[in-house]
């Protein structure tokens, strides 16, 4: 499809409107984090196209639906009436219907209640179409400028200090990165547990994304600590985002060596930050080296 983006959407609204048949199952759709505009064609199509669109809070979906134009019945789906009714949504599934599943926000099943309905579904022989999308998981991943090759996703810690700080001790030695949602609120307190249990590695705050505010605020574990304590908490969604355990293999004059060779194609700031991830020292330990070797070679 090719145009303007006016008349790409003008297209897609023709298109939607045509009342294109969908097959029958369960369609999870990926919602924006944000930005209404994150949204796919697809998922609009379903959207519009799908017996009943079931939602977290109707209120949050009816405002993404009234933004495209698609008027579809909403029905509730949430942690507290997923059991009452939830059988009566699998019969419909097993009776031919099409019906979609969205979060308040981002992908279905990733910290919200969908998984239930999903897993049984499966277990009936109904088909689940995944429609990809909006993930704040990885959209925080792709700016933390941590290691993305390898990472754990870990969901919501626990809020009482004794038991997160037991549940972050399980993740201390996973391979990656770790993705961590949590309350604006208890950021402080969380960013202090993890540079408890975890040591100070390198990492990133990322907030309000794909939002007119965002930001990503990274440091050291210690830094960003240090930081929220005299700041406050912040408004907003909360990804963090924990580097890797520091590889032991990775002395002083391994860094120097790896540093040496990253300046050659790199600036003195860039090449800090790429052996930092790479290594899982703090970028400002890193930074310093590469500085000093810099001046050394005068």
């Amino acid at each position: 499809m090719t145009g303007t983006p006016s008349e790409i959407q003008g297209e897609a609204s023709r298109h939607r409107a045509a009342g294109q048949a969908l097959a029958p199952g369960l369609y999870l759709v990926a919602t924006p984090i944000g930005n209404l505009r994150d949204i796919t064609l697809r998922a609009l199509d379903v959207l519009a196209a799908a017996d009943r669109v079931l939602a977290e809070d109707t209120r949050v979906t009816r405002r993404l639906l009234d933004a495209h134009g698609i008027r579809a019945e909403l029905q509730p789906y949430h942690d507290h009436n997923g059991e009452k009714v939830r059988p009566g949504i699998l019969d419909d599934l097993a009776a031919g219907g099409v019906i979609a599943l969205v979060s308040d926000a981002g992908t279905p099943l990733v910290s919200d209640p969908g998984f239930k309905l999903a897993r049984e579904a499966i277990a009936r022989d109904v088909d689940v179409i995944a429609i990809p999308g909006a993930s704040a998981v990885l959209t925080a991943l792709s700016i933390a400028g941590l290691p993305t090759d390898c990472f754990t996703f870990a969901g919501f810690p626990p809020q009482k200090t004794g038991a997160r700080e037991t549940w972050l001790s399980g993740f201390a030695d996973v391979p990656g990165s770790l993705v961590i949602y949590e309350g604006n609120s208890r950021l402080p307190a969380s960013l202090a547990s993890m540079l408890k249990v975890l040591g100070d590695r390198p990492a990133a705050v990322c907030r309000e994304l794909t939002k007119l505010h965002e930001e990503a605020r990274r440091g050291t574990l210690s830094e960003l600590a240090a930081h929220y304590e005299e700041a406050g908490s912040p408004r907003g969604e909360i990804v963090i985002v924990v580097g890797p355990k520091q590889d032991q293999g990775w002395d002083e004059a391994r860094i120097d060596a790896a540093l040496g060779e990253a300046m050659t194609r790199l600036r003195v700031k860039d090449a800090a930050s790429e052996i930092a991830a790479e290594s899982g020292w703090s970028r400002r330990d890193v930074y310093a080296r590469a500085q000093a070797l810099k001046d050394a070679a005068g």
